[in-house]
């Protein structure tokens, strides 16, 4: 029997699942469950129809995490760190999102302060200064005892990216006295300086995992009594670890499901010849956007999750709440908004018919045709267009419109937002937006891609066809990945090359006790002498690297300073273990495509245009806008003066011509 490789995705609103094997890819799309976010994992399973013995591997990506700290519904944990340091993490950074607001609060710290503990002990950047006082550690481990319902500790010492050797007394003493709690270490966490950040990253690991931890431990149970195999689960970074290292690590699980899309991006639009992209995954509760350069997907260390600084390795996903589940709604002065709150898969769109009463995006795409009255999403959701004009004429009534001039005013707003979040990636980041190919997916992706790609003058699209589920394709073929870093602060041409290489042969080393065979990947991170921020720059060549790290600050802020001084401050290195990919080839259709046609509003007159299902479609069909297409997990709306063709992919490509 074939042996298939799995992705199961759970998002807000709808599970994914693909399945790879024996050359061919089935997909399945049922609805998310909240309140146990593993059932639907199991019913997608089911859905797709596989048995269990035919199932060899499991990748799977999930939200669990990112809610957490985006409810704030993780942990109660305590937080132990060296003696005056207790409020690094209200301190923080004089940044702030909104410079000149005065009412901003920043986000409440993860640890409440009376959770805080100090203890004695300074270590400097030329080793101890000050022994560990082994009394005031017990003094701490009494005072989280006598808290009572503590999960998790984080353990944040000065300096000990350097010196760990504190932080390890500390969690060796605070595990045999309480060893039921999760400890999170910031020398194994995070072992890099800049403490605010360290101590964030950790005490967030710390307070996200006890969560995960349960959550993973669930989805094993159901998958073992299904006779599945144990899942890996996806990073942040873009590449999979196993159950036990997500668990003990959540914050490197923050943007799961997001990450595994773009990998599916980057590997579909390499098939397709595209190495340059912008990826735009709109789903039911958010959009995620991503740059793809060179084929690859970027990785940044500097990302702020709710409002929390997590500084691991994390695919450089920008998100906005603008999902096909994002509730339309009238503010104070009688301007229409869209979002941030969301319908949600429960009740979902009031087009859902499930008891949702309030305009969304999706019951707007319904009502101007869009979608089609009566199709069926997930198996169990019946689109009703009537129950979406309701929802939009009473939203109407408080704006003194029309349910069709809500509709559109509601499509306009989204896709300004979700444009804006495109600029963010690229012309914010010295890249122009028409240099690239615009890749959508995501449940609501392709229904919005053309009218975005006009709007930032794009003239290529890419739909695979797997588009409406492809975060679950990226975890099925998503590498297994290591990250390791060292810290070396020091000025470039002070640096010391043999040891600097001694530092890439133990991270190197370590990798290949993990992983078998991986494929390394050395990078450096620089700075200009006297700057707060670094860029990362490829190190397998050590005399190209200051030249390479000019060359990289001159593209990513428009200018260089090649006769500064460069200080080196991070090694890393990335190690990957490749999974086999699978052969996808489109064949040609076996007729030619009969269209249906449908009333669609098309730039504000009601038009009836051609509709062609995409199983009809193959390798070397064409269409011509404006024309819907009918994917099996989502819609493609081509507007006027774009046409396209099935590539051997498999994937729609469109182009624009005025």
């Amino acid at each position: 029997m074939s042996e298939f490789r799995l992705g199961v995705d759970v998002g807000g609103t709808f599970t994914d699942l693909v399945a790879i094997g024996g050359g061919r890819v089935i997909t399945a799309k049922v609805p998310s469950t909240p309140a146990d976010q593993s059932k639907g994992v199991v019913d997608a399973i089911e859905a797709s129809g596989l048995d269990a013995d035919a199932i060899s591997a499991l990748a799977h990506g999930m939200t669990v995490a990112t809610n957490a700290l985006l409810e704030r519904a993780g942990a109660k944990i305590a937080l132990i760190t060296t003696e005056g340091f207790r409020d690094i993490l209200e301190i923080g950074r004089q940044n702030r999102p909104a410079l000149y607001d005065l009412t901003q609060r920043p986000p409440e710290p993860l640890v409440a302060r009376e959770h805080r503990f100090t203890v004695r002990e300074r270590v400097g950047r030329d080793g101890v200064i000050t022994p560990l006082d082994e009394a005031s550690v017990d003094v701490a481990i009494e005072a989280i005892r006598a808290a009572g319902d503590i999960e998790a500790v984080a353990i944040c010492l000065l300096f000990s990216f350097e010196y760990p050797e504190h932080e390890i007394a500390v969690a060796e003493r605070v595990a045999a006295a309480l060893p039921d709690l999760h400890i999170s270490r910031s020398s194994a966490v995070l072992p890099e300086f800049r403490e605010y950040e360290r101590f964030a990253t950790t005490t967030a690991n710390a307070y996200l995992s006890p969560r995960l931890n349960r959550y993973l431990d669930n989805l094993a149970r159901h998958l073992e009594s299904a006779g599945l195999p144990e899942p890996t689960v996806m990073q942040s970074s873009g590449g999979v670890i196993d159950i036990a290292s997500a668990a003990a690590n959540a914050a490197k699980c923050v943007l799961s499901g997001p990450a595994g899309g773009v990998v599916g991006a980057a590997w579909l639009g390499q098939l397709s010849g595209e190495a340059d992209m912008l990826t735009f995954d709109m789903g039911g509760t958010s959009t995620d956007v991503a740059p793809i350069a060179n084929g690859e997907a970027p990785t940044t260390t500097d990302s702020i999750v709710a409002g929390v600084p997590i500084k691991l390795p994390m695919v450089n996903v920008h998100t906005v709440s603008a999902g096909g589940g994002s509730i339309a709604w009238a503010d104070a002065g009688g301007a229409l908004r869209v979002g941030p709150a969301s319908a949600g898969a429960e009740p979902g769109p009031a087009a859902y018919d499930l008891g949702g009463e309030r305009a969304t995006v999706t019951d707007a795409n319904v009502f101007m045709g869009h979608i089609a009255d009566g199709t069926e999403l997930g198996g169990r959701v019946v689109i009703s267009r009537q129950r979406a004009a309701e929802a939009l004429e009473r939203l109407g009534s408080e704006l003194s419109l029309d349910a069709e001039a809500t509709a559109r005013g509601i499509i306009d707003v989204a896709n300004t937002e979700m444009a804006n979040a495109l600029r963010v990636i690229s012309v914010a980041r010295g890249v122009d937006p028409r240099d690239n190919a615009l890749m959508a997916y995501g449940g609501a992706g392709p229904l919005h891609a053309c009218a975005l790609a006009e709007q930032l003058g794009m003239t290529k699209i890419l739909v695979p066809r797997a588009s409406g589920v492809l975060s679950a394709l990226g975890l099925a073929v998503s590498d297994v990945r290591r990250d390791l870093t060292r810290p070396v602060l020091t000025g470039l041409d002070a640096a010391d090359s043999a040891a600097v290489e001694a530092l890439y042969d133990d991270m190197i080393a370590e990798a290949r006790t993990e992983l078998d065979q991986p494929d390394i990947e050395r990078t450096a991170d620089l700075r200009y002498h006297g700057q707060s921020f670094e860029l990362g720059v490829a190190a397998d060549d050590w005399d190209a690297l200051a030249e390479r790290f000019h060359d990289a600050h001159e593209t990513r802020y428009g200018y260089a300073m090649r006769d500064d001084p460069i200080e080196l401050v991070n090694l890393r290195v990335t190690a990957r273990a490749a999974v086999d990919k699978p052969e996808l080839s489109e064949a040609a259709p076996e007729h030619e495509p009969e269209a249906d046609t449908r009333a669609v509003l098309v730039d504000g007159d009601w038009r009836d245009i051609p509709v062609y299902a995409r199983d009809e479609l193959g390798r070397g069909s064409r269409v011509v806008g404006p024309a819907i297409v009918e994917f099996a997990e989502t819609t493609c709306v081509v507007r006027p003066n774009w046409h396209g063709e099935i590539d051997a992919a498999g994937t729609l490509i469109l182009e624009y011509s005025a």
